[in-house]
């Protein structure tokens, strides 16, 4: 679950000054960033609109991609702190190691939640032999400052909690949505669910007022809100909503991310999340002699090294630009 891009910004996000209080319908669109050797993600957060939705901090969708013939996803191990990382998968399978001595392949509609607290390292790939296809969403979740340096873990949830109606399969990932809870922890107040939709199902989803949200399309034809997102975007919607309209003009595939609006402004740089220029410095010096993030075994090849910081003033932006 990593940040590969070499021209990584600096960026504050955070803060409740900038967060919609009302319903709006705001599309994002992503921007696209190589992931890896032969893995291409569409980035929603940060966005050129947008850096938060609730403590949801960053989010990539990649695929489908036929990688029959590929390696498919070779992430080398690389440095995470004050964040968890979810990952969550459509198709395909992904094989996750940590120096905490975490190891799962994580398949379709599992949840694979690495907590990273003060520091921790992974690595990420297609296992050998793998499926054709992978399609997947890769999220980050900031964490808040009382818990921010908690001792590092991995947790690998195979049977989550479901949610069904006429038309709807919807599998909680994080928090709760209609009652069901998913067991991941958080440390946050905030919502993740996996949306199934049929071809001509029309619902309205319950929600959380105090709660901001978005949705990220990942396959088929869909109306959010009478919006239609097609796949690798992600419409914002603000807070205040009890519901939401949806429609299926196929069978479609969503995710719903929401949550508290986050209090606190953080920085993000690559792949730590931290409250201060000089404590991004020195995590990346930290991974760079080799401190603090410990070791990833059994993947085959060395750690990715991390990018020169900017040399720019850090301008704080709040949560949109």
């Amino acid at each position: 679950m990593s940040n590969l891009d070499r021209q990584a910004a600096l960026s504050v996000c955070g803060g409740r000054g900038f967060v919609v209080a009302e319903p709006v319908r705001e599309l994002l669109s992503p921007r696209r960033v190589q992931l890896g050797e032969s893995t291409v993600v569409r980035r929603l957060l940060p966005n050129l609109g947008r850096r938060m939705v609730g403590a949801w901090a960053f989010v990539d969708h990649y695929g489908p991609d036929d990688i029959a013939d590929e390696p498919g996803m070779q992430v080398p191990p690389h440095p995470h702190m004050g964040l968890q990382t979810v990952s969550w998968l459509h198709d395909g399978e992904v094989l996750h190691r940590d120096s905490t001595g975490g190891l799962a392949t994580i398949r379709p509609r599992e949840l694979g939640l690495m907590t990273s607290g003060r520091a921790i390292s992974h690595s990420e790939e297609s296992p050998k032999p793998h499926a054709r296809f992978l399609q997947g969403a890769q999220l980050w979740v900031a964490l808040p400052d009382e818990h921010r340096n908690v001792e590092p873990h991995f947790q690998h949830h195979t049977d989550l909690p479901t949610v069904t109606a006429p038309g709807l399969s919807a599998t909680v990932i994080l928090g709760e949505l209609a009652g069901a809870a998913s067991p991941g922890t958080t440390y946050t107040p905030i919502v993740g669910a996996d949306l199934a939709l049929t071809s001509g199902a029309e619902l309205n989803l319950p929600l959380d007022p105090d709660f901001e949200y978005a949705v990220l399309a990942m396959s088929g034809e869909a109306h959010v809100d009478g919006v239609p997102v097609l796949p690798g975007s992600m419409l914002y919607l603000g807070c205040g909503r009890t519901e939401l309209p949806l429609r299926a003009e196929s069978d479609a595939g969503l995710v719903l991310l929401g949550g508290e609006p986050f209090e606190e402004e953080i920085v993000m740089w690559w792949n730590f999340v931290g409250r201060s220029h000089e404590e991004i410095e020195h995590a990346r010096t930290d991974w760079m002699t080799g401190s603090r993030f410990g070791e990833v075994k059994g993947y085959d090849g060395g750690p990715l090294a991390a990018p020169e910081l900017p040399p720019v003033a850090l301008k704080p932006r709040g949560r949109v630009r």
